[in-house]
């Protein structure tokens, strides 16, 4: 399946999101003026930034959006909620890895478990209750305490999740918020792109 294995700071710098490894952004181009983007240019650039950040392709982002829609609630809570309890975003969520390609890594390398049973999917939904941990083979090797050897991993963990000490396994206490997603999203503009 393709994925994107381009440059990432030229992604970022394009949604405005921050420069990976904390570099200033320093390529400026023009003068800084950029040409206005129409509605639909801003639609489609906040739905192609929500599939970069997740790293979801076209189809499986817009059957998101159809199940996103069928289900109770607002539209776009529903669907960021949808993205936020996939395995590989809790994975990366929890502090289990650095980035959310790595995480999704992670799962199809079969190092995760969810309730004791080894899940290689990393768009696994998961509900409230699930716990994941590592395999018990993979918790003794180099993977996992390069993975969880980041200082203070506790404050970047949301509230509807739980980490334990030792950083072996977590689970989901709730159904994510859009208070607790701090991410750069406007919901309501990918709902507006594919209400067209």
């Amino acid at each position: 399946m393709a994925r994107y294995t381009g440059p990432k700071n030229k992604k970022n710098r394009r949604f405005g999101l921050p420069l990976k490894n904390g570099k200033p952004d320093t390529k400026r181009t023009g003068t800084g003026r950029g040409r206005r983007l129409s509605d639909y240019g801003l639609q489609l650039r906040e739905k192609q930034k929500a599939k970069y950040l997740y790293g979801i392709l076209e189809r499986q982002f817009r059957n998101y959006y159809i199940k996103a829609s069928n289900l109770e609630g607002v539209t776009g809570d529903r669907l960021l909620q949808l993205l936020e309890n996939r395995l590989d975003n809790v994975v990366y969520r929890l502090g289990f890895a650095k980035t959310r390609p790595q995480a999704r890594q992670y799962v199809s390398h079969g190092h995760i478990q969810v309730n004791s049973k080894k899940v290689n999917i990393p768009s696994y939904q998961l509900k409230t209750g699930d716990q994941i941990t590592w395999k018990e083979s993979s918790q003794s090797s180099d993977i996992v305490k390069n993975a969880t050897d980041n200082s203070g991993f506790e404050s970047i963990v949301p509230t509807w999740l739980n980490v334990d000490s030792n950083r072996f396994s977590g689970e989901v206490l709730s159904e994510p918020t859009l208070s607790d997603v701090e991410l750069i999203i406007d919901t309501r503009l990918i709902v507006e792109f594919y209400s067209r």
